[in-house]
C-alpha cells in the first residue's frame, strides 16, 4: 500500500471511530465501533490498489451514513442504560 493511501485509510479509520462514539444509544455505539474495527482488520492485508480504492469509497459512504444516524439519534434521544450510568470506583 502506498504511503498516501495508508495515511488516507488510517485517517478514515480514526474518523469513523470518532464519529461512532457520538451515538447516543449505547448498543448502537458499541456495535458500530466493533463493526468498524472488524471490517478494517478483515481487509488489512488487501494489496490490490483498485480493491483498496473500492473499500475506501465504501468506507466513505458508511461514514456519511454514521454521521446521518448520529444526528437522527440525537434528535430522538433516549434515557441512558444502567451500564452507562455506572461510576468508576475511585482508587
Amino acid at each position: 500500500m502506498a504511503a498516501s493511501s495508508r495515511a488516507q485509510v488510517l485517517d478514515l479509520y480514526r474518523t469513523m471511530l470518532r464519529e461512532s462514539k457520538h451515538f447516543s444509544a449505547y448498543n448502537y455505539r458499541t456495535y458500530a465501533i466493533r463493526r468498524i474495527r472488524d471490517a478494517f482488520r478483515e481487509n488489512k492485508n488487501v494489496k490490490d490498489p483498485v480493491e483498496i480504492q473500492t473499500l475506501v469509497n465504501k468506507a466513505k459512504r458508511d461514514l456519511g451514513m454514521i454521521r446521518r444516524q448520529v444526528h437522527i439519534g440525537q434528535m430522538y434521544a433516549t434515557d441512558k442504560l444502567i451500564i452507562e450510568n455506572q461510576e468508576k470506583p475511585k482508587t
